[in-house]
């Protein structure tokens, strides 16, 4: 089995690896969550045949003109295991690049959360620039909103930390999102082609969580820290919805590890939030409630 259904709360989701699927028209190469519904919505969060929280780059700074290698968590081989009524776990053997073994589990959380837990090895000495960065992408399904929103101010600013809002004017246009205190600068090979995590954003984030406006729902991911994260949008990664002639925004984030040891396991833990259309307040408590329940 590929996928599988799960209902709880408010959500229904489809969780599968990265194979395709014809009954439910799914695309090959994504994984994660194929469709998410909320029971007020019309339309699933997730461009419909592709996915949200997708595993989609491992990042060398080698290789990425190979599209093969560019898409590497696509292409690798994925499989599914449903674990419980609310949680499945997608595991992926040491790929066939950079032999990164992964685990990805997904559990659904009444009333309207899915809590993300990542870990990962390198099994092999291949990261020969001596940092690994992996990237999520969500292909959103034509907000009318198509903005992130998170606090944080502008590089170099020393002024009162405040809302910050961002929708690039286009795709790798200042894209991504660094801490305030993060100043690690991935290399990359000479000539390797542009890409979204390349291009900085002016603006920095002071904590580890952002939101954007899905129709009537707030959707939000919290990370459990803000070292090795990173933002990033794209204001039509996801193609183009004809039918509302409009684009399809990238809500995507990346998580780098400097200075990687083989053999050493790493994870980072993320929760994405879907409820009825609230406050920035109720944004700032969820995180704060959450981070309060893991530490």
């Amino acid at each position: 089995m590929a996928h599988d259904t799960f209902q709880v709360g408010d959500l229904t989701a489809v969780i599968g690896d990265n194979a395709a699927d014809e009954a439910l028209s799914h695309r090959a190469g994504y994984n994660g969550l194929w469709s998410l519904h909320h029971k007020e919505g019309d339309r699933s969060f997730f461009v419909p045949g592709i996915a949200g929280l997708n595993f989609e780059h491992i990042i060398s700074g080698e290789g990425e003109a190979d599209k093969d290698v560019f898409f590497e968590p696509r292409r690798s081989p994925m499989s599914f295991r449903r674990l419980s009524e609310s949680s499945a776990e997608l595991h992926q053997p040491p790929t066939n690049t950079f032999y990164l073994e992964s685990w990805t589990t997904f559990s659904l959380v009444a009333p309207h959360y899915i809590d993300m837990t990542f870990r990962f090895r390198a099994t092999q000495h291949v990261f020969d620039r001596g940092y690994i960065a992996l990237f999520w992408a969500s292909y959103m399904n034509a907000p009318t909103d198509k903005s992130l929103y998170f606090r944080g101010g502008r590089e170099g600013n020393a002024g009162p930390e405040m809302w910050q809002q961002l929708c690039t004017p286009s795709h790798n246009r200042d894209s991504t999102v660094r801490h305030t205190k993060d100043e690690f600068e991935m290399t990359f090979a000479e000539g390797a082609p542009d890409a979204l995590y390349k291009n900085f954003s002016p603006q920095r984030f002071a904590h580890p969580y952002y939101y954007g406006n899905f129709d009537d729902i707030t959707m939000a991911y919290l990370f459990d820290r803000s070292e090795g994260i990173r933002f990033t949008h794209s204001p039509s990664g996801g193609g183009v919805n004809r039918v509302l002639e409009t684009t399809n925004p990238a809500w995507d984030f990346s998580f780098l590890v400097p200075n990687y040891e083989v053999a050493k396991e790493y994870q980072f833990r993320m929760r994405a939030v879907f409820r009825p259309r609230c406050s920035r307040a109720d944004v700032d408590m969820e995180f704060a409630s959450w981070r309060t329940s893991i530490d």
